[in-house]
């Protein structure tokens, strides 16, 4: 038998389980540069109906309305046109999955039911807020809401004027958070903005792959939330100018390019000043590059039955988001199924807890669960201690919440467990406007509930394997190889396609690029699945930002990468843009 090893010993195995971290997940990071807005705009929301249900001596009737004041969580990073859109389908879809958990409760009383019923609702609104993209908090708040309201005790009688609470409260969170539209219209488009001029000073003060990516998914952002955020007006048109020049500095390096100009840009542009008036980027007209076609075909009634198409794509056969699903509704029952076994009284904070884990891959759910159950129990032991004051009367009470959901969302940024500290007292002090309860019990079913959910909630998401992954990469990277193609080719034939034709398509390579990163990150992080095709993902990434910097600059055709036998790119050599 010859030594020589054989090509399938060869081939570097994918290892079944990688290494778990245990210090990185509990690492403090930058607060986000708007976490005061949630922050703010949900203690406003709150306060509204809680006050009023304190001066009408209901305050027994507050998960209700909290249920449509946790709506102002969402769609702060949204130009105001679409956040009123997004803002409306949250609420109505907290009423949808309140309604449900309602109508359950009054209609048995049977814990395997409600249990099943929870896990059902929790993985429903995983994937849709997955598939939609709705962003942090995502499906949690609904899976609190929903799963807090199958174990109360109901009426199927009372089900429409509870509902009707939460519509309203809903309708205050909508007003909270589409109200600063009046006094500053373009406030989300110019933090978009914002962050693409210092992403891109950042690539050319430190030119690499991280700060190449990082800045061309801020480009990305910015492109897509000016395109959402209506008709155009003098500030955007200034705001689309800067954003070129971003994507100039994102895509290739120059010695005459000026980080610190950039982030000047980027400084003015946050402010609440004019906006800078850039010069005409090097080598590109001053003028959009066909934004306004682009955001005339969203508009359009194609252009939003495409849209429609892809949403359902997303939840379809084949979704990659459907592993995710089916993880958190095994974790989820489990969770509920082993606290009922073991009498716990409320199993709806298991479910919760399994809940509040399941993140793109095996690995952030890891790093999820060592957050959730360490702010948790602390946020117990937080609990403990104001519960005496909270208890002085019901407008403590009410005081006591809103500085929690407070400082919530002013720590959550920092880490995930930080805000978890106090969003575990607020959640336990919710209990209390329907009555006093023994501090005692409720510590403990928190922390009994805490750590079997966290158990089986990962249990679950290590066992449910996501092989779908690997082959999402595969299709993003077709996907960007198509994208780079149409790209050179408008570049090539750009005299009959125009400037419109030719930026669409850097757009369109622009964002496949970014998928493909995402992608690939995803798939790292996952388990039990084979290699990935690093080299491959490598060459496509330097050969797409080879393309976007050579057609910016205007530099003459794209040099394409080579081929290699089995259809693979090959890298291309680290010059330029690579």
């Amino acid at each position: 038998m010859s030594d020589t090893p054989s090509h399938a010993s060869a081939r570097p195995r994918q290892p079944f389980a990688r290494g778990l971290p245990l210090a990185a997940p509990l690492r403090l990071n930058r607060p986000s540069d708007t976490w005061f807005k949630p922050a703010l705009s949900v203690v406003v929301a709150s306060a509204v109906p809680h006050l009023t249900l304190l001066a009408l001596g209901r305050l027994d009737l507050v998960m209700y309305t909290m249920a449509g004041s946790l709506c102002a969580l969402y769609g702060h990073g949204l130009p105001y046109a679409r956040r009123a859109r997004t803002l409306a389908g949250v609420v109505l879809s907290m009423a949808a999955g309140l309604a449900a958990a309602l109508v359950t409760a009054s209609l048995t009383h049977s814990t395997a039911v409600l249990v099943a019923v929870g896990a059902l609702l929790a993985a429903t609104q995983k994937a849709a807020c997955d598939a939609v993209r709705i962003g942090p908090p995502g499906h949690v708040i609904l899976t609190f809401v929903s799963s807090a309201a199958l174990f109360a005790p109901q009426r199927l009688g009372q089900v429409p004027a509870h509902l009707a609470l939460t519509l309203g409260a809903g309708a205050v969170a909508w007003l909270v958070c589409v109200g600063p539209a009046l006094i500053r219209r373009e406030g989300p488009e110019r933090r978009a903005v914002a962050r693409a001029l210092e992403a891109a000073a950042d690539r050319v003060a430190e030119p690499g792959p991280r700060t190449r990516h990082t800045a061309a998914a801020a480009v990305h952002a910015a492109w897509q939330c000016l395109l959402a955020s209506g008709r155009p007006t003098p500030v955007r048109r200034s705001l689309e100018r800067l954003v070129v020049h971003a994507e100039a500095a994102g895509v290739s390096v120059h010695p005459d390019q000026e980080p610190d100009r950039l982030r000047a840009w980027a400084a003015l542009t946050r402010a609440r000043g004019p906006v800078p008036e850039p010069p005409p980027a090097p080598g590109t007209a001053a003028e959009l590059y066909g934004i306004d076609a682009e955001r005339a075909a969203l508009r359009a009634s194609g252009g939003r039955r495409a849209a429609r198409r892809t949403l359902l794509r997303s939840l379809g056969p084949g979704s990659h988001l459907l592993p995710v699903a089916a993880r958190t509704l095994i974790g989820c029952a489990l969770a509920g199924y082993l606290c009922a076994a073991l009498g716990v009284g409320r199993p709806y904070w298991a479910v919760v807890t399994a809940a509040s884990l399941y993140q793109a891959n095996t690995t952030l759910t890891w790093n999820r669960t060592l957050q959730r159950t360490l702010g948790n129990l602390l946020g117990v032991l937080v609990f403990a201690a104001v519960l005496p004051i909270s208890r002085t009367g019901p407008l403590a009470l009410v005081l006591c919440c809103l500085f929690f959901s407070f400082a919530a969302e002013a720590l959550i940024t920092r880490n995930y467990w930080l805000g978890s500290v106090a969003v575990t007292p607020m959640a336990l002090l919710v209990l209390e406007f329907g009555g006093t309860h023994p501090a005692g019990e409720l510590v403990g079913d928190r922390v009994l509930d805490t750590v079997l959910g966290a158990l089986a909630g990962f249990l679950a998401a290590a066992l449910v394997t996501n092989r779908r992954a690997a082959g999402r990469v595969e299709r993003a990277l077709e996907a960007a190889a198509r994208a780079r193609t149409a790209a050179e080719r408008a570049y090539a034939d750009r005299a009959h396609t125009g400037p419109d034709g030719l930026d669409r398509a850097r757009r369109a390579l622009t964002a496949r690029l970014v998928e493909l990163r995402e992608a690939a990150d995803i798939a790292a992080g996952e388990w039990w699945q084979r290699a990935l095709p690093e080299q491959r993902l490598l060459a496509a990434e330097r050969a797409g930002h080879r393309t976007l910097a050579a057609t910016a600059q205007r530099q003459g055709p794209p040099v394409r990468a080579p081929e290699t036998r089995s259809g693979a790119v090959a890298p291309a050599p680290a010059n330029g843009a690579a």
